[in-house]
């Protein structure tokens, strides 16, 4: 499967330097080019990206805004959030407005691809230190109580799909899980395309949300 993926930053050169390095990746096709939020949302609705690299400052609409509009009007993009400031503030209201991931512009070419081929296939890219960062800003709003006040929705879930989604709540990946659980990695993936779907959520990160908000785990 070719990956086509929206390039949207404010700043000429570097959105020249990311094409360059996608038009080499035999399955990645840089599709458009967008330098402002205003552009990148009508470029999403007109070509129906499956990633968009979004920067967060740009003028007029930023980066945060657009990642929520480009979401609304062309659902199977994903977002992967690009920025040289690391700044938790610019995390926290990206994932909340429906990027799959978030890294900084100084990430290594290889990462960076990795990164696009993840969020392609559904997962989320966030910098452990920002999920922690994350959990910690959660904190609050985990209640506490017994396992028998659970969210609801957990018994949607068969006892196989809830082990995969507390290691999920965990941090590991899916070749992680695929070890510690003894599956096929394959299978792993299947058992999380089948919880997102039952959950009704958008992607790993969220993933790990309800995990801790449905107090299926608990933050050490």
């Amino acid at each position: 499967m070719t990956i086509r993926i929206l390039i949207a930053d404010d700043e000429a050169l570097l959105r020249m330097a990311f094409s360059t390095v996608l038009e080499a990746q035999p399955d990645m096709a840089p599709i458009g080019e967008a330098a402002d939020g205003i552009q990148a949302v009508r470029l999403a609705r007109e070509l129906r990206p499956d990633v968009v690299l979004m920067d967060v400052r740009m003028p007029g609409t930023d980066g945060i805004a657009a990642t929520q509009q480009v979401i609304r009007v062309s659902p199977r993009s994903r977002v992967l959030i690009l920025t040289t400031f690391d700044l938790d503030e610019y995390a926290f209201a990206g994932l909340n407005a429906g990027a799959s991931g978030f890294l900084l512009k100084n990430t290594r070419p290889e990462e960076l691809l990795t990164a696009i081929r993840s969020v392609a296939v559904g997962d989320a890219v966030v910098s452990p230190r920002i999920t922690r960062r994350l959990l910690e800003h959660l904190r609050p709003r985990i209640p506490d109580g017994s396992s028998a006040d659970r969210d609801e929705r957990l018994s949607q879930l068969s006892a196989r799909e809830r082990e995969v989604l507390v290691q999920v709540g965990r941090g590991l990946s899916n070749t992680q899980i695929a070890a510690t659980l003894y599956l096929a990695e394959a299978t792993v993936k299947s058992h999380l395309g089948r919880i997102l779907q039952k959950l009704e959520l958008r992607d790993r990160i969220q993933a790990v949300i309800f995990a801790y908000e449905s107090r299926l785990i608990h933050p050490a």
